[in-house]
């Protein structure tokens, strides 16, 4: 059997249990009031009209549809002439008399309901086998405004939101690309989220975009409230428990745009402003788009910024916790590491009890009324960490340590990966609490090979790093310039490795 032909076997059989649309329309209402829960939900509302003296039924829910087109349609509708609707009504209505773009017709009542509870609206008439959908919804939403997360000091200030169509605008705007493929697919029994995978279709590897597809086609649960970070979890291959994050979020057009032409996948979810970059391995969380807004050199050195503070945010506290047990690791010109007073309390439960109060404080400053943030900030560093240290509970190094490692976790670019790189350090520190230098070798090693283990659809993790490859670790590590920046990664295995033949620099005059 062909391919084509399991297809329309399939969509026969699906086709098999649904309710057609019947010429009376009295019966068409009363299935749709049962399932619509018409006269018991107040926002599902049924208008009975008459159009050119023929019985008609409109179908939607208010607050979703937009009143000032649908009233152009409607005042349309109304001038109609008994004469010219007798015969072909259903032809001359959805061809001729309804003047708005986005028209269909659908066959079965479900699909009614779902195209209702979706948005758009539905229109029987008396005598006719289907129904026309006019696609005439509003969604509330909000203007495109640049990301919290990925502010930058050049560059565009609009960021998704959470409306879809608004999104894969946005894309569309950047990449002007016939062969980009916006596929929408449905999850959730109850809450059929909309789903868009989107690709390059001559640059993605057609194997990826087919599993990814086919995990969003698999997902079998009632709602996905969560959007995003719900589909995540239920496509994402591996352990639920891993803490690092597998695919990269953005809420930057710009940055979407970018991996689409590396040959990458996105998936974006109804409700979300955060856009699922698949794959993605632990050195697509380390860029940022303030690299490629400034000259090469300059992208450079933010670049070794940001990597020497996320190593601070690993590593600090570990090596310091390890050096105040063990002063004679130290060489002579380190001695002066080390706290001169301990406190009342043992170092290892003063760095839990930093780490819970800088996540105190975060967690209150992220429910705080805006205006307010600024005092919990200041409570936290004058009143609570300044006491603490006068009364003798923390040492003072904690304090200024845990600051420090803080402030490399606020400047990682991915926010998942600031609080898996935080759960490491914790794990560090525990190592070291109970067996010092072998515990954090150990402890060090064991990540390490976890994160080489790790795969995000079927691409390892710390590639280039583990494969080793050259070619893209200098990529990884130094900023390209944007004219010899010509290969794509090769790990996704892109259809078209190359963005540009011969890379061509700007001629010197």
């Amino acid at each position: 059997m062909s391919q084509q032909t399991a297809d329309v076997s399939q969509q026969a059989a699906g086709a098999g249990n649904k309710t057609p649309v019947k010429k009376r329309l009295e019966e068409n209402t009363e299935f749709l009031k049962k399932a619509l829960g018409i006269g018991e939900s107040y926002d599902v509302i049924l208008r009975e009209l008459n159009i050119g003296g023929v019985k008609a039924a409109l179908i939607f829910v208010d607050g979703l549809t937009n009143d000032q087109i649908f009233t152009l349609i409607l005042e349309h509708l109304a001038e109609l002439e008994r004469e010219g609707m007798t015969i072909n009504t259903f032809r001359k209505l959805f061809y001729r008399h309804i003047p708005f773009t986005e028209v269909s017709q659908v066959e079965y009542l479900e699909d009614v309901v779902e195209k209702v509870l979706s948005g758009p609206q539905a229109l029987l008439i008396d005598g006719e086998e289907k129904a026309i959908i006019i696609d005439a919804r509003i969604y509330p939403v909000r203007q495109p405004e640049e990301p919290d997360l990925e502010r930058v000091v050049r560059g565009s200030r609009d960021g998704f939101t959470e409306t879809l169509v608004y999104n894969t605008a946005l894309i569309r705007r950047r990449l002007r690309d016939p062969r980009l493929r916006m596929e929408i697919l449905q999850a959730g029994k109850r809450s059929k989220t909309d789903i868009v995978i989107c690709f390059l279709q001559d640059v993605a590897n057609p194997d990826l975009v087919d599993s990814i597809k086919e995990k969003i086609k698999n997902i079998n649960i009632d709602g996905l409230p969560m959007a995003e970070k719900a589909v995540e979890e239920l496509i994402t291959p591996g352990s639920y428990w891993n803490p690092f994050p597998r695919v990269r979020y953005t809420e930057r057009p710009d940055v979407a745009a970018i991996h689409l032409l590396e040959g990458h996948v996105l998936v974006l979810v109804d409700t979300s402003p955060s856009v699922a970059i698949v794959p993605a391995t632990y050195f697509h969380h380390l860029q940022h788009a303030e690299e490629y807004r400034q000259s090469p050199a300059v992208g450079v050195w933010l670049r070794t910024v940001r990597f020497v503070g996320v190593a601070v945010s690993i590593f600090l506290l570990p090596l310091w916790f390890l050096a105040a047990l063990h002063p004679e690791l130290l060489p002579p010109a380190l001695k002066f590491i080390g706290p001169k007073k301990i406190g009342a309390i043992p170092l290892i439960i003063q760095f839990i009890i930093a780490e819970f109060a800088v996540d105190m404080v975060r967690l209150a400053t992220i429910h705080t009324p805006t205006g307010l943030s600024v005092s919990i900030s200041l409570i936290a560093a004058l009143l609570i960490g300044d006491i603490a240290v006068s009364v003798g509970l923390f040492a003072p190094e904690v304090i200024l340590y845990t600051a420090v490692a803080a402030t490399g976790i606020f400047l990682t670019p991915s926010y998942e990966l600031s609080q898996a790189n935080r759960l490491v350090r914790l794990f560090l520190l525990a190592a070291v609490a109970v067996a010092g230098l072998p515990g954090f070798i150990i402890a060090m090693l064991a990540t390490f090979a976890f994160l080489v283990a790790t795969r995000s659809f079927g691409i390892p993790y710390m590639w280039p790093l583990v494969p080793f490859n050259w070619t893209a670790m200098k990529k990884v590590l130094v900023r390209s310039p944007v004219p010899i920046d010509n290969i794509r990664p090769s790990i996704i295995k892109p259809r078209d490795k190359y963005r540009q033949a011969i890379p061509e620099p700007a001629r010197k005059r």
